[in-house]
């Protein structure tokens, strides 16, 4: 592995970079054109494009890029596109850089990254003026109960995710809110399918355990976040992919009130409240058991049932950061 002075350096010299971009996100097929034309002029080169029209093709077009052995990968497309770049680039000396593409991007927020085009291809043109670097950050690690996927050779990277495990209503909204509904409106149509969703949602106990320690408590929505940002609004201050931590916490308790008012709590005063604060159990792995079994959702995909178990693998993934990125 190379230092991360040595691949910032190959990648400004002109090194092998590919580009995926998923022209399905809901702005990569609009702003697929704008996207070369503004990489093209800031000098950015690529061995190979990849246009993604079937995301469902990704898992295998990663074994494509790999192939070329890249020293950048630049990714354009929304929190699920980036998810999966990030499993395949973990622990890998090679960058990923991002595109925001998508309806939430809280990768890139989290990344503190412009999520504007224009600002975001000028963060990749790494040596120039105005360009980022190259940082290493954490990702997060998990086993569920019956996860079709993540056996036979290469399991272990199938279980990497970039920034949230998910328990309760939000699981319920991923599967449900209408496709065309999230494309027309963006982030609002999670949550107006959340409040078409909520009279009918059941709390549930989830058994929280960290270093033997066992925490049991009822609520509709658990999350363990490696990220600091959750439907595109920062968790707390502190939080951030690069603190080896990953924060624990719920939206309200078993009333269904109670879920919509710390929701609004949580968007209003998340870029002032810290980890440190009661509302968060921080850590570096954790075990989840709940009553009943739910479906887990790891970064927007269904991935098993829980119990659940999550782990935190620091540095493990190098990013293009902007200079200002504190990179720990």
């Amino acid at each position: 592995m190379r230092t991360k002075a040595e691949l910032e350096a190959a990648i400004g010299s002109g090194g092998r970079a590919v580009l995926v971009i998923n022209s399905r996100s809901r702005r990569g097929r609009r702003l697929y054109g704008r996207a070369r034309r503004l990489l093209r002029e800031a000098g950015l080169e690529f061995v190979h494009v990849f246009p993604v029209t079937d995301p469902t093709r990704l898992r295998e077009l990663f074994a494509d890029v790999l192939a070329l052995e890249p020293d950048l990968v630049v990714v354009g497309g929304g929190d699920g596109t980036v998810a999966e770049a990030v499993g395949h680039l973990a622990h890998r000396d090679i960058a990923l850089g991002v595109l925001p593409l998508g309806t939430t991007n809280n990768f890139a927020r989290s990344l503190e990254l412009p999520l504007d085009l224009p600002g975001a291809v000028r963060t990749l043109a790494v040596g120039a003026a105005g360009g980022g670097k190259v940082a290493d950050v954490d990702v997060g690690w998990f086993q569920s109960t019956g996860d079709p996927q993540g056996e036979g050779p290469g399991a272990d990277r199938e279980h990497i995710f970039a920034n949230m495990v998910s328990l309760g209503l939000s699981v319920e909204v991923a599967r449900k809110v209408p496709h065309t509904l999230k494309r027309v409106l963006g982030r609002p149509a999670y949550a107006l399918t959340a409040v078409r969703l909520l009279p009918r949602h059941d709390a549930f106990t989830a058994h929280v355990t960290i270093d033997g320690e066992t925490t049991s408590l009822q609520t509709h929505q658990l999350n363990v976040a490696n990220g600091a940002h959750h439907s595109g609004q920062r968790i707390a201050r502190d939080a951030s992919p690069d603190d080896r931590l990953l924060a624990v916490y719920r939206l309200g308790d078993e009333h269904r009130m109670r879920l919509a008012s710390a929701t609004a709590r949580h968007v209003l005063t998340g870029p002032w409240r810290s980890l440190e604060d009661d509302a968060f159990l921080t850590t570096d792995r954790v075990e989840i058991a709940t009553d009943p079994p739910l479906r887990v959702d790891v970064d927007g995909e269904i991935r098993g049932r829980t119990p659940v178990s999550i782990r935190l693998r620091g540095n493990a993934l190098r990013v293009i950061v902007p200079q200002s990125f504190v990179d720990r």
